[in-house]
């Protein structure tokens, strides 16, 4: 039995059509019919600004939090629980999102410096990250890029700003998957909602 957790789920993609967007449709019922209370953050919905201003880098730097940051933290922190929806594109996440982190992710909130190096300040109890890939597996295995494809979220970002637990699912050649091959995607994506 999952713990009832306040889950955030990020979700990245322009297409409100897209497979991406039945993934989030799908892992948000599983979410709630366990019990989670949700929030989806839908960053080009939000028309979300992904660009870090050098006004902006500057107040941090002065340790004063600008209006847009601070109400991305308040979201953020609100969470006890992460999910991350997003197609790799060029064997990243989209800029969109990348844009996300780099805006809210900050010193002090996300992270600290010490003597004794970086320490991750987000207590979140888990996050899933969630991926759609073009190519085939094998294709991925065969360029040496499986792990590419998702250690710089679930390892470089999230389990450096001090998540414990980081779980990944990527979903390959969706392109050429047939609806009996998405549907049982569909269903797995909703277990993995009850399950969370």
């Amino acid at each position: 039995m999952p713990i009832i957790m306040k889950v955030l789920i990020v979700f990245t993609h322009p297409n409100s059509s897209s497979f991406n967007h039945a993934l989030l449709d799908r892992i948000s019922a599983g979410l709630v019919h366990s019990g989670h209370e949700i929030r989806v953050k839908d960053l080009y919905q939000e028309n979300f600004n992904p660009v870090l201003s050098s006004e902006e880098l500057s107040q941090l730097h002065q340790g004063n939090i600008p209006t847009r940051i601070g109400n991305e933290h308040e979201q953020l922190l609100w969470a006890e629980g992460l999910v991350f929806i997003y197609p790799l594109w060029w064997f990243t996440p989209p800029a969109m999102l990348k844009g996300w982190f780099d805006v809210i992710l900050t010193n002090g909130v996300a992270f600290e410096y010490s003597k004794d190096g970086a320490k991750g300040l987000l207590t979140h109890k888990k996050a899933l990250v969630m991926i759609t890939a073009g190519a085939s597996e094998e294709y991925f295995a065969e360029n040496d890029a499986l792990e590419i494809s998702y250690r710089p979220i679930t390892d470089g970002t999230l389990a450096f700003c001090g998540i414990n637990d980081v779980s990944h699912k990527i979903y390959y050649d969706i392109v050429n998957s047939s609806d009996q091959e998405r549907e049982d995607i569909l269903k797995e994506v909703e277990v993995l909602g009850l399950e969370f």
